[in-house]
């Protein structure tokens, strides 16, 4: 394993109660989820289920309507203030908040990386102007860390000189750079040729190996049954089911879930 993953204090991840609304289109109704840390739980859903919704609300890039989530038992993106002999919660500001995010990598479907920067200067950026770190630990750190995803010999290739698959590794290694307690990943595969697939699942499992605690939105069912400790189902907005990949993939208990598997297994 790398330095910056050895760096990584796992977390625990909370979502209690979560509601969140678009106007008048509830997303999600009241979910519940605990990811422990060291564990990979893989998110599953058709479209519109709120799986999305879900993991941009544990790093507070979506405000919950009601509900919180935590992590290590601290609330993501506010803080309680003693009000008339209760508690209210109040939004943490900016620098705090931005503070608090580092300790989520998110990888994007779309990759979301700089295209006027390296693969390598991509990995550095966020660390050196997010957490104050010196560039040039930094950039050592990066070139171990393009190394662990199988792209040692391109960091000074731009996004546009490589393939969709090699970006996306880019970008998990851009994650990892930050030293995140967890890894969040929002349908990792699915902007990438089919043949492309199988590079990016296989650095998710190897950091799974490694016991990085990822949630993992995801439709790909084998890459679930392989790596996942726990596998959830949700359909409009709620978790329908949640267990381990042999109960809930080869013994579902709900006829939701049981539906959705006849249409992708």
């Amino acid at each position: 394993m790398t330095a910056a993953v050895e760096g990584t204090r796992p977390g625990r991840v909370e979502v209690h109660g979560v509601h969140k609304a678009f106007g008048t289109l509830e997303v999600l109704r009241g979910v519940d989820l605990v990811v422990e840390p060291g564990t990979v739980t893989v998110v599953l859903g058709p479209s519109g289920s709120g799986k999305s919704t879900l993991l941009r609300s544990i790093n507070h890039l979506e405000k919950v309507d009601r509900g919180f989530v935590a992590l290590d038992g601290e609330l993501v993106g506010y803080h309680r203030k003693p009000h008339r002999g209760t508690e209210r919660l109040h939004e943490l500001p900016e620098k705090d908040l931005l503070r608090q995010r580092t300790r989520f990598g998110f990888v994007f479907q779309s990759f979301n990386l700089f295209p006027h920067l390296t693969a390598l200067e991509n990995v550095v950026e966020a660390p050196v102007s997010a957490q104050g770190r010196r560039r040039s630990e930094v950039e050592a750190e990066a070139r171990e860390l393009l190394g662990r995803v199988g792209l040692a010999d391109r960091a000074g290739a731009y996004p546009r000189q490589l393939s969709g698959g090699q970006q996306q590794r880019v970008a998990i290694a851009r994650a990892l750079a930050m030293r995140p307690a967890v890894l969040l990943f929002d349908e990792p595969t699915s902007a990438l040729d089919p043949e492309l697939v199988g590079e990016v699942l296989g650095v998710i499992e190897d950091l799974a190996r490694d016991g990085t605690t990822m949630v993992v939105v995801t439709h790909e069912i084998g890459f679930a049954r392989r790596a996942a400790d726990r596998v959830v189902f949700m359909d409009a907005g709620r978790v329908v089911e949640a267990g381990p990949p042999e109960q809930v993939l080869d013994h579902p208990t709900h006829e939701r879930t049981r539906a959705f598997l006849a249409k992708v297994l």
